[in-house]
Order: C-alpha cells, then sequence, then structure tokens
C-alpha cells in the first residue's frame, strides 16, 4: 500500500485518479478514520484553512495511521500554488516518518504551472498576476516561490539551483519548468527524504515504481440519465464558462442572497426559499447549477462561511430528491458536502480531465450515486458546460 495525504479532498481525489493511471485502484478517507488494505489510500487532513500547529498535528496524525497500516511509502501531497500550511505539514510529517529531509516539487509543468529562476508562472503568466491573486484565504501576491511558503522550524528551506540531491536538515524545492523534469527529479528519491509536491511529481515517482503499468479499467459512467446537480463554491473562471453555457442552454443557474457578503446571517427561512427554489427549477429542468454568485470576498472568514451556506441548501436538496450526478467544485465545498453527507469512505472510480474526478460512496450500490468533484482553478471538461 501506498499513502497520500493531502489537506483537501480535491487533492486527496486528483491523487487517486493519479494512482487509476498507473494501475492502483484508490480510496479517499478522511482524517480518523480506519485504513483499508487497498494500494493506494489518500487521506484528507481538511487542514488547508487551519493554522500552522494544527494542520501540522492533523498532518502527523495521518502520518501515524498510514504507517500503521503498513503504508511502503508515503507521499505528501501540496496545493500546487503553495496555498496552506506548506512548510509546517512537510515538516510535520517528516518528523513523525522520522526523515532528516524534504523535497517539494509543487509545480505541473503538463498544466502550464512551472518555476523558473525561482519564480512561479501560470501559462506563462507570472503568479501574482493571475486569478490567484484574489484568493480570498491565500492570496498569491507573488510569484518569488521563497515568499509564498512559511519558515520553517527545523529544516533549511533552499531553492534548488541544479543538483539533484537534497542535504540533511533541508526542505529543498524543486525547479521546474518541463515534464521531463519533473521525471529526472523522481530519480532523486530516498529513503531517508520525504516526496512531496502536486500530481504531476506523484505521477513521475509512481511511473518509476512501476513501469509499464496498465491503467485501471475506467467504469462506464452514464451522465445522460438521472439529475444533474452542480455545486460551485468558488467563482473561478471556470464556474464563470459553466454559467454561461447555462443560461444559454436555459438551465436554471441558483445563487446566494447577496446579504451574505456583508456577513448577514443565513437564516434557515432563507435556506428553505433558495432550496424550494432548486427543487421548483429541478422539475423543469434535469440539470441545475447552484453557485455562490457574489463579488469576491475580500474578509477570509466571510468568504469561508460561502461553501457552507451553500452545501446547507445543496443538504436540504439532497435530502428530499433522488440526485444520480453531484458535481461540486472546490476542495473546501467538497469536503463539506461529503461531511453532511455522511459518506465517510470513497472510490476513486474515473478520471475525466486533470483533477476532475469521480467518486463513489464505499459500501453503496454501484451506481446509485455519482460524486465528480474537481480543484476551483481547473476546468470542466468543455463537452460538460458546451451541453449544459
Amino acid at each position: 500500500m501506498i499513502g497520500v495525504i493531502a489537506d483537501d479532498l480535491t487533492g486527496a481525489a486528483e491523487l487517486g485518479t493519479v494512482g487509476l493511471r498507473h494501475g492502483l485502484r484508490a480510496e479517499i478517507i478522511q482524517r480518523g478514520q480506519e485504513v483499508n488494505p487497498v494500494e493506494l489510500v489518500c487521506l484528507d487532513t481538511d487542514s488547508r484553512s487551519c493554522d500552522p500547529g494544527e494542520a501540522g498535528r492533523r498532518a502527523a496524525a495521518a502520518a501515524a495511521l498510514l504507517q500503521e497500516a503498513g503504508a511502503r511509502w508515503i507521499y505528501k501531497k501540496v496545493d500546487s500554488v503553495l496555498r496552506g500550511q506548506v512548510t509546517a505539514e512537510v515538516e510535520a510529517v517528516s518528523r513523525q516518518l522520522r526523515l532528516d529531509r524534504a523535497l517539494l516539487l509543487p509545480a505541473n509543468p503538463a498544466l502550464g504551472r512551472v518555476i523558473r529562476n525561482g519564480e512561479y508562472f501560470v501559462k506563462g503568466k507570472p503568479l501574482h498576476r493571475t486569478e490567484f491573486a484574489t484568493d480570498p484565504e491565500y492570496p498569491r501576491r507573488s510569484a518569488q516561490v521563497i515568499r509564498l511558503l512559511g519558515a520553517p522550524e527545523q529544516f533549511l528551506l533552499r531553492l534548488a539551483n541544479g543538483e539533484r540531491t537534497v542535504a540533511a536538515n533541508t526542505l529543498l524545492i524543486g525547479q521546474t519548468d518541463s515534464s521531463e523534469q519533473v521525471h529526472e527529479w523522481a530519480g532523486a528519491r530516498a529513503d531517508n527524504c520525504l516526496m512531496a509536491g502536486g500530481s504531476e511529481f506523484f505521477g513521475a515517482l509512481l511511473g518509476r515504481e512501476f513501469p509499464g503499468a496498465t491503467a485501471v479499467r475506467a467504469e462506464k459512467i452514464d451522465f445522460s440519465e438521472g439529475l444533474e446537480l452542480f455545486i460551485c463554491g468558488s467563482a473561478s473562471k471556470s464556474v464563470q464558462t459553466l454559467v454561461k453555457a447555462a443560461k444559454a442552454a436555459h438551465v436554471p443557474v441558483v445563487g446566494l442572497p447577496k446579504e451574505l457578503i456583508w456577513d448577514m446571517n443565513f437564516t434557515p427561512e432563507a435556506c428553505q426559499v433558495i432550496s424550494q427554489r432548486v427543487l421548483t427549477a429541478f422539475t423543469k429542468s434535469r440539470r441545475v447549477v447552484l453557485r455562490v454568485g457574489l463579488p469576491p470576498a475580500h474578509n477570509a472568514a466571510v468568504a469561508g462561511r460561502l461553501a457552507p451556506h451553500l452545501v446547507d441548501i445543496a443538504e436540504k436538496v439532497l435530502g428530499q430528491l433522488a440526485v444520480k450526478n453531484i458535481f461540486a467544485e472546490g476542495g473546501a465545498t467538497s469536503a463539506e458536502l461529503v461531511r453532511r453527507m455522511r459518506w465517510p469512505r470513497l472510490q476513486v472510480i474515473r478520471e475525466w480531465a486533470p483533477g476532475v474526478a469521480t467518486l463513489a460512496v464505499a459500501g453503496r450500490g454501484a451506481g446509485s450515486q455519482w460524486l465528480t468533484i474537481k480543484p476551483g482553478s481547473y476546468a470542466w471538461p468543455e463537452h460538460w458546460t458546451r451541453t449544459a
């Protein structure tokens, strides 16, 4: 068994799909749950929004759980643009596993995310000139990688400058501007070094361990039948594209009350009114889009409450209507939905595009209900939005 520790649900699912490509059946669990002996276990610590101390404790507990369950090696998944408590979690996992060094490779060149000369670029643009600059919780206001990370307590933080080895007591950040370089970095794996980073680096590590592996056969999923509910917890460009296509196709789009942007209370009565609006919309359309629909909140606390409000509505709708196909955008939104619906264990079934994964609730009848999730910064497959 191989273990993955991710700080949010979409990250765990993304690496689960990487496992599928390399012949590994994958399962996602939440912190504190029992580990089943499957080939790849991706543990979601739900720590992206925690303070450094709590994030580190959750990451260390996850490492201990996976180690006790017999994981041969453990990978620390981090956000590709280094949001969250990356340094604290990497150090905590390293201490728990008694590793004296760590290699961090967050970039995903295949998706246009590269690190060159100490700076992060997304599809040719410096990171601080992309939509990540307006992230309500972790705005990326610099492209300099070192400035995006918190100061370590134990390790020396260094940016690689041509070398492919990691010195003792060092957290080394690998620079990569091509997929070939990612594969070269995978050759630096050592027993005394924690491997951490994005999905492409994990894939390169699996490629070295399982050369020529056959991908897990994709299960057939037909989205042409049953009701579809999109729950969009971000204000990303992918949501804007989805909403534009939905409106053009006369698909109902329902948003949160504008008063919430000013931190007004979301009353039970307001929740009931909006959930009823969604239920009514389903009498006229098999697809409904539920989104935040508000300007970006500059207050992180206010922004953090919007996803739970959205899930308040979705929970009521799903409790009254059999929705076969559920699509959730954003790690916080997806995780909150899974908690509310009490789905403790999720099987990774299929990858549709990078980061877009369909999950099944373990123990439920196959095909009874599908949950498809993705990070807010990733795009939905074009044919899904085009036919909205």
